[in-house]
């Protein structure tokens, strides 16, 4: 432990205190400052001058990243009758229907993303409390309760990340890995730039992005000039 402390003292040295970077000096010293041995994630958190008390200041939603995360995620799709084919056509790793909602009531929840078609929702309902505390539930807001199934679960599997607003009014999302050429991490943060400040909502008063920072999965973070 006492290692890693002095790599990340290291790296952290690397980075001027006080100052912002513009978004593609923040990308390469990010790089520049991992200290894990794998490949690790590329993050993003925003913090943002919003009061979540407020139904309305609450953000919620999905957004396709043009060149993914770099992570395929395991999607489960709860469905019946045509779809079920349609699911598996589109890649989805497990698709079933009452049956998976018995497992999932058992324990099972081998999946990091469930995709539901609108007929399954009352049923999924009373399976709140095991996917609610996980991040599980599909939600209209994130895309994940949809007729159209082929094209959300082709969206999740290439790249499509949610985000939520925590108590404190940030917003943390993945823009990638450590691996990603710079211009490709650049991109991806613009992504969710321009989307987190489209989504200013019009109740929201003083400053709306207080400040960005891009950090890796164990290492020092670097503030980002808006």
């Amino acid at each position: 432990m006492a290692k890693r402390s002095k790599k990340h003292q290291e790296a952290a040295a690397l980075i001027e205190k006080g100052k912002v970077y513009p978004v593609d000096e923040a990308v390469a010293l990010v790089k520049k400052t991992n200290v894990a041995k794998f490949d690790a994630s590329v993050d993003v958190v925003f913090r943002l001058g919003l009061d979540t008390r407020h139904a309305d200041q609450q953000l919620r939603g999905a957004v396709v990243l043009p060149y993914g995360t770099g992570k395929s995620k395991k999607v489960l799709v709860v469905t019946q009758g045509a779809k079920v084919e349609e699911a598996k056509a589109a890649g989805a790793d497990i698709v079933g229907g009452d049956e998976i909602l018995e497992e999932i009531q058992k324990g099972w929840l081998d999946f990091e993303v469930m995709i539901a078609t609108p007929d399954m929702m009352p049923k999924l309902g009373k399976l709140g409390r095991i996917l609610g505390p996980k991040g599980l539930m599909p939600n209209p807001k994130t895309g994940t309760v949809t007729q159209d199934i082929a094209k959300t679960v082709q969206e999740t599997k290439a790249g499509k990340v949610t985000y939520r607003t925590d108590k404190a009014g940030n917003v943390h999302v993945p823009i990638g890995r450590v691996s990603f050429e710079d211009e490709k991490l650049v991109e991806n943060f613009k992504t969710v730039y321009n989307l987190i400040v489209r989504l200013k909502p019009s109740s929201a008063k003083g400053t709306y992005m207080k400040n960005v920072v891009i950090s890796t999965t164990m290492g020092p973070g670097v503030k980002v000039s808006l």
